[in-house]
């Protein structure tokens, strides 16, 4: 598919999942596509982030499962084990198909993909430096979604091998005999799940209270339960400030004088957005503490230029960047959009048990001093769950008491990822807790129990 020779030029910096789905959404329109990108088209989500970490996940809980497989009464001798190697050519393997599906995708749409790293030149004008040369560039919008990388404090140097961030974390040549996890967000204890069930000995140094401190205590104490249960030392109110490699080993000090040893220490503290070295003074581009300032609609201070993605500092979710890239091509094709109402995103933490939420949490509702009902069912009643052996957590529905219309809710226990959808679009449309209530769930399935919840 060619655009016509005066379509409106697109010029996008960065080909992830804000970058691509714009990209094709806007080629769809008619406009004339640009897409730069240094690494490969589906961005860090693909190479490092989103991808390879669940990647790793259906990994390690397929290895726990099976040996725990003697619960539900199966015996098949001998024990399961481990091929750091393969599993490392695996998680490559899925994001070199899903970066081949999309380059596809974008090729059948007639979008020019440029192997480079682009810079502004200019309010309309950017160059993109190729291995073939310089690629000069004119365009008439621009959409950046370069992303971020993990943030290395400055008491850290990452040395790829014993000291490493996630980045470093899917491809290791021999599985860590003990990590030491700093850092107890939803990165941290995803890697804390990973590690351990694959079968390291893991530390986590947790700087607040408990894990998931911007969650709900009592998410956090379920999650802690099954970290003790696999022998997870748990370090709270230990917050790191040095880290240093002694041959093949690695000591991590705390602000309060402790010291904690082992064969490898993985930084989970967090990201910086990939916005210098971009030409954004060239262009006109406004920042705030480094990442790119937007509107509601993802404009920046220049109003052809857009931004989205991590680099904006706005929620850091794929999916979220996904609706990003398709609600800029909207609105810069002039059709009517509306803008993203980030309460109401679906975000999910694949540890085991995972941990899925949309909407109005708990913790928010008592932060903000407002009335709310809150209905919960423990999974531990669900005939499904019981069947399967995977009775730990719950299903939890918010909603406001005086218009009885559903505002959220939280899931904990295993497919929580999935199960979180009917309450995601009941929150979405509006929904008032008696549909929920009334609508036949098939039986047994775990997702009967969010009608049970809503009672």
């Amino acid at each position: 598919m060619n655009a016509p020779s005066d379509a409106p030029r697109l010029l996008v910096v960065g080909g992830g999942p804000a970058g691509h789905s714009a990209a094709t959404q806007a080629a769809t329109f008619g406009m004339d596509v640009t897409l730069v990108e240094d690494q490969i088209v589906g961005g860090a989500a693909h190479l490092w982030d989103c991808i390879p970490s669940k990647a790793m996940v259906a990994s390690s809980m397929r290895l726990r499962a099976i040996r725990q497989a003697s619960k539900l009464g199966i015996f098949e001798p001998p024990p399961a084990s481990l091929d750091m190697e393969n599993l490392s050519s695996h998680v490559y393997g899925i994001a070199d198909t899903i970066a081949h599906s999309i380059t596809g995708m974008l090729d059948s749409q007639g979008v020019d993909i440029v192997s480079g790293r682009a810079h502004f030149t200019g309010p309309h004008t950017a160059v993109a430096v190729t291995g073939a040369g310089d690629v000069e560039i004119d365009f008439d919008m621009a959409l950046i979604s370069t992303g971020s990388r993990p943030f290395v404090p400055p008491w850290a140097t990452i040395d790829g091998d014993r000291i490493i961030t996630t980045r470093e974390a899917y491809h290791l040549a021999e599985l860590p005999e003990r990590i030491i996890i700093v850092g107890s967000g939803v990165t941290g204890v995803e890697m804390v799940h990973i590690f351990s069930s694959l079968g390291s000995d893991v530390a986590l140094l947790v700087s607040r209270h408990h894990v998931l401190p911007h969650r709900d205590a009592e998410v956090a104490a379920v999650l802690e339960d099954d970290f003790l249960s696999r022998g997870v030392e748990l370090l709270k109110g230990s917050r790191a400030n040095g880290v240093e490699r002694r041959a093949d080993r690695v000591l991590v000090t705390t602000e309060d004088g402790r010291t904690v040893e082992g064969s490898h220490a993985l930084l989970a503290v967090g990201s910086v957005p990939n916005s210098e070295a971009l030409g954004l003074e060239a262009a006109g581009v406004e920042t705030e503490g480094g990442y790119i300032a937007v509107d509601a609609y993802q404009r920046t201070s220049v109003e052809h230029i857009y931004a989205a993605g991590d680099v904006t500092g706005q929620m850091p979710l794929s999916s979220v960047a996904t609706m990003q890239g398709r609600k800029i091509a909207h609105h810069m094709t002039g059709r009517t959009v509306a803008p993203i109402d980030y309460r109401k995103v679906s975000q999910a933490i694949f540890t085991e048990p995972e941990i899925a939420s949309v909407g109005l949490e708990e913790v928010d509702a008592a932060a903000e001093g407002r009335k709310v009902r809150i209905t919960k069912v423990p999974l531990a009643s669900n005939p499904r769950a019981i069947i399967a052996g995977d009775t730990v957590g719950f299903i939890k529905v918010i909603s406001d008491p005086a218009t009885h219309i559903v505002l959220g809710g939280t899931v904990v226990g295993h497919h929580a990822s999935e199960l979180i959808a009917p309450i995601a679009l009941a929150t979405q449309g509006r929904i008032r807790v008696d549909t929920l209530v009334e609508t036949l769930m098939v039986h047994p399935s775990l997702v009967e129990s969010i009608s049970e919840a809503a009672e």
